[in-house]
């Protein structure tokens, strides 16, 4: 787990997962020899049986044909060994560097249906633990199940070692501990709770965004009390549109929250499928089910703006190099033969312009390149990914022609402009010198995203609605103030020797002054 710990870069101050507890809890309860053997028979005796059907049709030459069906029959076993198998069908729909693409897709049915269990069990838990009503039940006996399967697990991919670390880079039992302690949290439903307040407290001063409250006072480690939120399915466009909600100001503050929750708080929401995200009949998006979450580092937040650096100036060495500081890549590996095919998925995706960038064009080309090289898809980038794939289905759902980027850049503009984080202004830097040349251009196109930015988030009825009481706190929010960044390039000016000269230069390019370009952005900011 210390090598988990170092990749993520974070400190996780509550861990329920460790090879040895589950080892000891399994082997201390009544019966363990016997209930191992009896369910790693069932185990092994089930996946025995679908992997000659496989074998089989690989030697008749039907492999092909038959995906489809296998791809079924793989969800539907996957069902009946239990909840430690569905949750593992629901983590291999995000994993191309482990599943093909046909499969993925139909074990993708696994994150919005699973099989239910009979409401007289769940009133008897609400009894058992509070006696009253409540909006989450744990599924009951999940647990032993669970702890029974993971020992398993570990025992049995461990043979998979030295296969796991030619083909992804890492050894198989450390994937298995991955799952395992994000499986284990999410079995308690306290740490929900906590998640839930950690929300609030990232967007209490974002009223676009709803985040329900949790009421602890009623709520235990099987059951989760929530305020009610009473919205619009995000499936359903019509009923949007007919509430009156404004469809473009409430795609972008969904897109904007879910960037400010990747790339601003590090805490992200894993599972953001349309029943989990409601459109608020004020305008505002409102967010339900935080069991599966996701924690990025400050390095980690930092290296994927890095990334976005690395795009904008077509620095794809550096980007492969960035693949190995997410954990992608094992340490050392030779990067050279990704640079090409990174350039080759990024010019195919952006070089036809935003009107043809889409998240699952690129994520199809890239999943190619996972299956090509030793990449393995750290558990919370997978994540990441599916979010991000699901948020923008969404959003084609509600506007057919809706383009992402067209929303994500000018968000990521203001914060580059406007966020006073020392890291940010050495990335925007990096952003407006190009081999030592200042990007007058850049500088234009960046202020105009930003004032795009603050324009639609200022008009968003959510905003305007919760704002009434303090509306002047507010309406400074409603301009693009660079006050701050104006402050810091001066004093950078002054004091860094190397900056001041690249800026002369800048204005004296060509042996001409450029008053023109400085009276531009400096007009662009009114």
């Amino acid at each position: 787990m210390e090598q988990l710990d170092i990749e993520r870069g974070v400190c996780i101050p509550f861990r329920k997962y460790s090879p040895e507890t589950v080892r000891n809890k399994v082997l201390e309860s009544r019966g363990a020899v016997a209930s191992l053997i009896l369910r790693g028979v069932e185990i092994v005796w089930n996946l025995g049986l679908y992997w000659s059907s496989l074998t089989y049709d690989c030697l008749v030459g039907r492999d092909t044909e038959v995906v489809p069906y296998r791809a079924r029959q793989l969800r539907n076993l996957l069902c009946d060994l239990g909840p430690s198998f569905i949750k593992a069908g629901q983590v291999l729909a995000n994993r191309p560097d482990i599943i093909r693409e046909d499969y993925m897709n139909e074990l993708c049915i696994l994150q919005d249906d699973v099989p239910p269990f009979p409401n007289q069990i769940a009133f008897n838990i609400i009894e058992e633990e509070l006696g009253q009503p409540l909006e989450a039940v744990q599924r009951p006996g999940i647990e032993p199940i669970i702890y029974l399967d993971l020992f398993l697990f570990r025992t049995l991919v461990s043979f998979l070692n030295e296969i796991s670390i030619q083909k992804l880079g890492c050894n198989s039992e450390l994937i298995v501990d991955e799952f395992g302690e994000k499986l284990l949290e999410e079995l308690d439903y306290t740490l929900e709770a906590r998640n839930i307040e950690d929300f609030l407290e990232n967007f209490k001063d974002d009223p676009p965004v709803k985040i329900p409250q949790v009421y602890k006072n009623l709520s235990g480690s099987r059951i989760l009390v929530m305020e009610w939120i009473d919205g619009i399915r995000c499936t359903d466009p019509q009923a949007i549109k007919d509430a009156g909600i404004d469809v473009n100001a409430f795609l972008t503050v969904g897109v904007s929250a879910a960037l400010r929750q990747l790339l601003e708080f590090g805490l992200f929401h894993g599972d953001p499928h349309p029943g989990n995200i409601f459109a608020m009949r004020d305008g505002q998006i409102a967010y339900v089910d935080f069991g599966n979450v996701a924690v990025l580092s400050q390095q980690n937040k930092q290296i994927l703006i890095d990334a976005v650096v690395r795009a904008v100036n077509e620095d794809y060495a550096e980007m492969a190099n960035d693949f190995t500081r997410l954990g992608f890549l094992a340490s050392g590996t030779d990067v050279s033969p990704i640079i090409p095919a990174l350039e080759a998925i990024w010019q195919n995706s952006a070089g036809k312009g935003l009107s043809d960038f889409n998240f699952r064009s690129v994520t199809g080309q890239f999943n190619k390149l996972v299956y090509n090289y030793p990449i393995r898809i750290p558990d919370r980038f997978s994540l990441v990914i599916r979010s991000l794939l699901t948020q923008e289905g969404i959003c084609f759902t509600l506007k057919p022609d809706f383009k992402f980027l067209e929303v994500a850049y000018p968000y990521v503009a203001k914060r580059l402009l406007t966020d006073p984080n020392p890291a940010l202004r050495e990335r925007l830097i990096q952003v407006l010198f190009k081999d030592g040349v200042f990007q007058w251009k850049r500088l234009e196109n960046l202020i105009i995203l930003a004032k795009e930015n603050v324009a639609k988030m200022s008009s968003n009825p959510a905003l305007q609605v919760k704002n009434t009481s303090s509306s002047r706190s507010w309406q400074i929010q409603n301009k693009l103030d660079l006050t701050d960044t104006i402050k810091d390039g001066t004093r950078l000016f002054i004091f860094d020797e190397g900056i001041r000269k690249q800026l002369i230069l800048a204005l004296t390019e060509d042996s001409k002054l450029h008053v023109q370009e400085v009276c531009i952005n400096f007009n662009s900011l009114f």
